[in-house]
């Protein structure tokens, strides 16, 4: 089993660097799977479509966003755990491949802006940023909040040309999304 979940997450990781290099409408099956070095028939064992790749690594990001959404559930929203939940979101968000995606995503709008799994994300982001303010903030205390989320992202594409490790970007990043979300008079 271990060699197929491999060869899963290679195809991915070829794929979503394919799809942002070339763009997902460009990129063909055939391509992934030469660049993997396999038949397409070994492809096909794990991904019968694009759009199969696609959604195998939304389906990762979604489930990951959905276990921060449900500690939220469990938190009063005091300014320490919205503190503790931009750090969770950040190890995750500068772990594993959601960088990556992140960049496929930003490349790719137009191509995926209709794909189903997408719509699912959008709403997981709402109440991710909901956990961020209270309904009853005023307007630009609301923005703020939820701009630490936003600062996390940009960092991997505003710092994205400075030579600056991983563990550097997430810094900056966390110091001023903690900056968004300190308490302020508005």
């Amino acid at each position: 089993m271990r060699e197929t979940t491999d060869t899963r997450t290679r195809i991915q990781e070829i794929a979503l660097k394919l799809f942002t290099e070339q763009g997902y409408e460009a990129t063909s099956l055939r391509e992934i799977a030469e660049a993997l070095g396999v038949t397409k028939a070994a492809l096909y064992y794990h991904f019968k479509t694009k759009d199969d790749i696609i959604a195998s690594l939304t389906e990762e990001r979604q489930a990951m966003v959905e276990r921060l959404v449900k500690w939220t559930q469990d938190q009063t929203p005091t300014v320490e755990a919205r503190r503790e939940f931009v750090r969770r979101y950040a190890d995750e968000l500068f772990g594993g491949h959601h960088q990556a995606f992140m960049r496929f995503m930003e490349r790719n709008q137009t191509a995926l802006r209709d794909h189903p799994k997408l719509g699912k994300m959008r709403d997981l982001m709402v109440a991710m940023v909901g956990f961020l303010s209270d309904e009853e903030d005023p307007p630009a205390r609301r923005l703020r909040s939820s701009m630490a989320l936003f600062a996390l992202h940009a960092a991997m594409f505003v710092l994205s040309g400075d030579e600056l490790t991983d563990e550097e970007r997430k810094s900056a990043a966390l110091q001023v999304a903690m900056e968004l979300i300190e308490p302020r008079e508005d």
